[in-house]
């Protein structure tokens, strides 16, 4: 299972390696405040200077082997004993195979957004702009990668629940910064027009906050505003789906999350997702991932 990958960079400089098979990405250097996401979750190295050569160890966030992060580092401690001059916080999201969120579609393979007074990406394009959303956004993540540089220099009580809960909050922000940049640049179609799109955002809300209600093409386009035909054809053309076939992954991929972090029985994870009896809902769920709910949760159980 591979994993989107997270790494603020809280402090000091170091160059970051891109994977010997990406041609086309060079070494990016790295500073305090900056923040590097992996939506496909490739292997990266961390480096003093872009020649040196990469130490051995792997670090996987998806390893069951934990042992590797108890050392502060891959290579050996700093000769006097002191203080790391460089530190970056590494994170890893687990993603289904096949069953990630379609808006990761639309990133690239490395985000790399600099603090605030920097204005490059590390795949070449400009993650700078002058939109108002996207200052905004840049200064809202130099605050959170802050907050995760004190929380991690100086532990206090609660420190454990605060650094995951800041990790969740900097990747909303990372994304928010990626789409509102693009929307700044002028994408008009994709994950980033679909979630500025008033009527398209409200429909999104709707089938979120309700999966379970009868929802109709017709229904969805009221709430939105608009009328049948309009909705539809904008929907998909901004979110790359029908409104129904979003609707049924939305459906499986809430049961999915249901199925593996919660005792609730099949029955009741139908009813949430909008079927009325098991067997309709086992056979949509195993239309879209191969298998029935039950095996499904037994297999996500950890042994």
């Amino acid at each position: 299972m591979r994993a989107a990958r997270i790494a603020p960079h809280l402090r000091g400089s170091c160059w970051l390696i891109p994977p010997e098979d990406d041609a086309g990405s060079a070494p990016i250097p790295l500073s305090a405040g900056d923040v590097v996401f992996l939506s496909q979750g490739r292997p990266y190295g961390l480096a003093d200077s872009p020649g040196t050569p990469l130490a051995v160890t792997a670090c996987d966030p998806t390893a069951e082997d934990l042992a590797v992060f108890v050392s502060n580092s891959a290579g050996p401690d700093t000769p006097d004993g002191g203080e790391a001059t460089t530190v970056t916080l590494c994170g890893g999201y687990r993603l289904a195979p096949g069953h990630a969120h379609p808006l990761l579609h639309d990133l690239p393979g490395l985000i790399h957004l600099p603090a605030p007074a920097a204005s490059t990406t590390g795949d070449g394009s400009e993650a700078g702009d002058s939109s108002e959303a996207a200052v905004d956004a840049k200064a809202d993540l130099g605050t959170l990668v802050a907050l995760l540089g004190r929380e991690i220099a100086s532990p206090r009580p609660g420190t454990d629940a605060v650094v995951p809960a800041l990790l969740d909050m900097l990747l909303l922000y990372i994304l928010r910064a990626w789409f509102d940049g693009q929307l700044a640049r002028g994408a008009t179609t994709g994950w980033a027009a679909a979630l500025a799109d008033p009527a398209v955002r409200t429909a999104l809300h709707a089938i979120h906050q309700d999966p379970a209600r009868p929802w109709t093409v017709r229904s969805l386009g009221r709430e939105a505003g608009m009328s049948r035909a309009a909705f539809a054809a904008r929907f998909t053309a901004l979110v790359g789906r029908p409104p129904l076939a979003y609707l049924t992954w939305w459906r499986m991929t809430t049961a999915a999350r249901l199925l593996r972090d919660s005792d609730a029985g099949l029955a009741v994870i139908a009813a949430r997702v909008g079927y009325s009896s098991e067997y309709a809902f086992g056979a949509a769920f195993k239309r879209v991932y191969g298998t029935a709910p039950g095996r499904y949760r037994r297999g996500s159980s950890p042994s």
